[in-house]
């Protein structure tokens, strides 16, 4: 399987943001808007993508994508330079755009490449049949590590991979609490060096729908029925009470499915647990083999 980033890539990523890079621009991105900052990135991160689930905080960073780019090249427009016009003619021929194009990917002319995890169960019955797969069709129920691992995990990495993402924009806030209490606006992702830019991050729920109702940007029907963070319709239910992220994962010791943990490290459990199973796979099957020869030997 592809890693998420080559070698030369994770290096150029820890060269150029050292721990006390990160914490000067922490300190300066903190005190801009939201708009600001994505605008920051769009300019200074290269192989810069974005990742969703349609979720409230993501349509807002899709939306202030959009409207930065319309910005820019209503700008360009009215200040035409070779260089401008030159690059407003060939939108879709940089370097992240073209890899789309390769991929198979339909860029559709967004400015930031999206990727949607599709792990078959955003609350669509008609994807059922789908799940007819070697591991079963309620994989979440009998491996849960492995269902992360293998549905919403390793897709993300192979599609960093293939696409060259070197920059990734999450819709994680504080306002969110667990792991995501002391959020950074801009951060390394553990084991891949990945780079994690998270614009919302000082936001509040209540900003991100104030924020939706403004500018009429279409939202999931969920939001309106008391759902404040959505994910597969099998973990997710609205939220009991003001922590947002209450209805993911009720009754578990888990706030998080992996998409934003050390990919290297979960890797690593995923592997070892695959290797318990078929241990004690392996075992399970002699016992019966020795059962079933002692029967026949009893027959005889």
């Amino acid at each position: 399987m592809p890693e998420a980033t080559s070698a030369g890539q994770t290096a150029a990523a820890n060269a150029l943001f050292t721990p006390a890079h990160l914490k000067f621009l922490n300190a300066k991105l903190e005190k801009l808007p939201a708009e600001k900052i994505i605008e920051w990135a769009m300019v200074s991160l290269p192989g810069l993508i974005q990742t969703t689930a349609f979720g409230p905080t993501g349509l807002v960073i899709l939306d202030m994508i959009n409207r930065i780019h319309i910005d820019n090249q209503t700008a360009a427009n009215h200040h035409p330079t070779p260089a401008s016009s030159s690059a407003s003619e060939n939108d879709d021929d940089d370097e992240s755009q073209a890899r789309f194009r390769k991929s198979g990917y339909n860029t559709r002319r967004h400015p930031v490449p999206l990727i949607f995890i599709d792990t078959l169960y955003h609350f669509q019955e008609t994807l059922d049949l789908a799940q007819q797969t070697q591991h079963g069709k309620q994989l979440w129920e009998t491996d849960e590590l492995a269902y992360d691992f293998l549905v919403k995990v390793e897709p993300a990495r192979r599609a960093y991979s293939e696409l060259g993402a070197q920059a990734v924009i999450s819709g994680r806030r504080r306002s969110q609490k667990g792991d995501r209490a002391h959020l950074d606006i801009i951060e390394i992702e553990a084991g891949t060096g990945l780079l994690k830019l998270n614009p919302l991050a000082t936001w509040s729920f209540q900003q991100v729908r104030t924020y939706l109702r403004a500018y009429q940007v279409p939202a999931n029907a969920l939001l309106e029925k008391g759902y404040r963070s959505i994910g597969d319709w099998h973990s997710t239910k609205p939220a009991t009470n003001d922590d947002e992220r209450s209805g993911r994962w009720e009754g578990k010791q888990k706030s998080e499915c992996g998409l934003h943990v050390d990919y290297f490290k979960m890797r690593a459990e995923f592997q070892a647990s695959q290797k318990k199973k078929q241990a004690l796979l392996a075992t399970q099957q002699a016992a019966n083999e020795v059962q079933t020869q002692q029967a026949q030997t009893v027959q005889a």
